[in-house]
């Protein structure tokens, strides 16, 4: 059964929902709205860059919710769906996993966002395999640190090189669906990359090595 490889944030939902999540956040009073949204947009814009150290903005990221109980997340991960990412899902999304799942292929949801925000939104997906960015968990209570490595850039490689081991899967006839030139590393691993609604640096230079690019919106 081949991979079906997909990104998540302005891939299969029309935005980013990492970025989302800490308006989220300013939005329910747990951070200081003003110098919260500031910084989240740095860090947005750095990602749009490829300049981001994902490193010190997981640790941004994950602050607000450092000593919250799982119980006390899942709530907040509810509302998040329900109110910011409903609205920003895409039908022809959905209907490529599900092409994808009729052809009898794997699927699985790799993505640089850490998994607090995407488990729902992979889970809503009908996508029950998901590798992202772990967030400590000890004494049931999220610590606000990481665990693992990041899957960002090179680290998407790293974290699905393991995840294959585990699972006795290969990559042989794979695809990967992608809207970031963050991603290259990862698209020239497999036998099908596409490009999905590109930023501009992927879309050149999908358009220079011949990849497929396409629209979910």
């Amino acid at each position: 059964m081949p991979l079906a490889i997909f990104d998540l944030d302005n891939t299969l939902i029309a935005g980013d929902s990492d970025h989302l999540w800490g308006q989220f956040m300013c939005a329910t009073g747990r951070v200081d709205p003003d110098v919260f949204a500031q910084k989240n947009d740095a860090f947005y814009a750095a990602y749009q860059r490829g300049t981001l150290d994902i490193h010190a903005y997981l640790t941004f990221a994950l602050a607000p919710i450092a000593g919250l109980s799982r119980q006390a997340v899942q709530t907040l991960q509810q509302q998040f769906l329900q109110a910011w990412i409903e609205p920003i899902l895409l039908p022809k999304a959905q209907a490529l996993i599900t092409k994808h799942r009729d052809a009898g292929d794997t699927l699985l949801i790799i993505t640089a966002t850490n998994t607090v925000v995407t488990r729902p939104i992979a889970q809503r997906l009908g996508i029950d395999a998901l590798l992202g960015c772990e967030a400590a968990i000890e004494n049931d209570r999220y610590t606000g640190a990481i665990t693992g490595i990041p899957s960002f850039r090179e680290g998407k490689v790293s974290r699905l090189n393991d995840w294959l081991a585990e699972q006795t899967l290969s990559m042989a006839d794979a695809w990967f669906y992608t809207d970031s030139h963050n991603d290259v590393t990862l698209l020239e691993r497999v036998d099908q990359p596409v490009a999905v609604d590109p930023d501009s640096q992927l879309k050149a230079i999908a358009e220079q090595r011949g990849w497929p690019i396409m629209s979910l919106r």
